[in-house]
């Protein structure tokens, strides 16, 4: 037995749509929820011109979560003269707690690509996480707290042109002198 708790259909072609959710209809018990509104913590706002995705309430789960709910909100993720080196200063206390929230911090870049960089930067230690590390941890999480529902959006501007982007800090890491920033 095959079971599916969900599926999204998209596409502009509504017949096709249509035709697609009969078959379904017709073959497998389903339900047809609407439009797509939250999936997999990933809010999503449609109109004709422009789809919205981000994660606000799981970024507002995870302050709540470490306590930061009231905290004071910073302008930038990370201290850009801040180099985090391995075994730099004492050894965090709790490093599952380090491990668990810089997990849910990598699921939140899905819709915040402002934060693949500085949570990059601080996965690289969760093997062993020292209090510098988590201080960092908690300076992303500030930055956060600024603007919880920052996402993505997707306009149809009629173009179907791809652009891209890079940025590379020219071997700043300082442990294998590596550039180490880079998207598209």
């Amino acid at each position: 037995m095959v079971y599916v708790d969900d599926i999204v259909i998209t596409g502009n072609d509504i017949t096709r749509i249509t035709q697609l959710k009969n078959h379904l209809f017709n073959h497998f018990q389903t339900k047809d929820l609407g439009r797509l509104k939250y999936f997999l913590g990933i809010e999503v706002a449609q109109s004709k011109e422009a789809v919205i995705i981000s994660q606000r309430k799981y970024a507002l789960d995870i302050l709540e979560e470490t306590g930061l709910t009231n905290c004071k909100p910073i302008d930038s993720p990370m201290d850009s003269y801040q180099k985090l080196m391995r075994d730099q200063g004492e050894p965090f206390s709790d490093p599952e707690r380090y491990r668990r929230l810089v997990g849910k911090l990598i699921y939140l870049t899905i819709t915040r690509p402002d934060l693949s960089y500085p949570v990059g930067i601080v996965s690289q230690f969760m093997q062993n996480p020292h209090v510098d590390h988590w201080n960092a941890v908690i300076r992303i999480l500030r930055y956060i707290k600024g603007n919880p529902g920052q996402g993505l959006l997707y306009e149809d501007k009629g173009s179907t042109q791809i652009e891209r982007y890079c940025d590379a800090d020219w071997a700043g890491s300082p442990i294998d002198r590596r550039s180490t920033t880079g998207y598209c």
